[in-house]
């Protein structure tokens, strides 16, 4: 599973660090961004295996770029795996999307913070195994 692009999302430059670590630790390949916007910036010239996307942050919040992905444009990414981690607690993620759009928020993964560096890899190793099989 070694050499994967895992895209890390999140506003703390504090958790982009720990979990850049923790994946590099296991020869994942890192790229991060600092909010929605950048996130797709990346997405587009990254082509990740896998992001990991917190829910609030400033400029894009990861609602919107979840809300994004789902639209025509970015189809070639359907099949991508997102992992949210945030610090909200998943019903209320759940129930504010579905209230802001109408939709299910549907991740393929949701965990909360803080997160322990051996559940956080057992998360990727899972999501990215299941795209595999896609």
């Amino acid at each position: 599973m070694t050499g994967k692009k895992v895209l890390v999302v999140d506003d703390d430059p504090d958790i982009l660090d720990v979990i850049t670590m923790i994946l590099e630790s296991q020869s994942y390949q890192v790229v991060v961004a600092h909010d929605g916007i950048e996130c797709l910036d990346r997405l587009s010239a990254e082509k990740p295996d896998l992001v990991i996307l917190d829910l609030l942050m400033p400029k894009m919040d990861g609602f919107a770029v979840y809300k994004e992905l789902k639209t025509p444009r970015w189809s070639k990414y359907r099949d991508m795996p997102i992992l949210i981690l945030s610090s909200v607690r998943e019903e209320a993620s759940r129930r504010r999307y579905e209230l802001e759009t109408g939709q299910e928020l549907s991740v393929d993964n949701y965990v909360e913070k803080p997160i322990l560096p051996n559940v956080l890899l057992d998360c990727v190793e899972k999501l990215l195994k299941r795209k595999q099989r896609v």
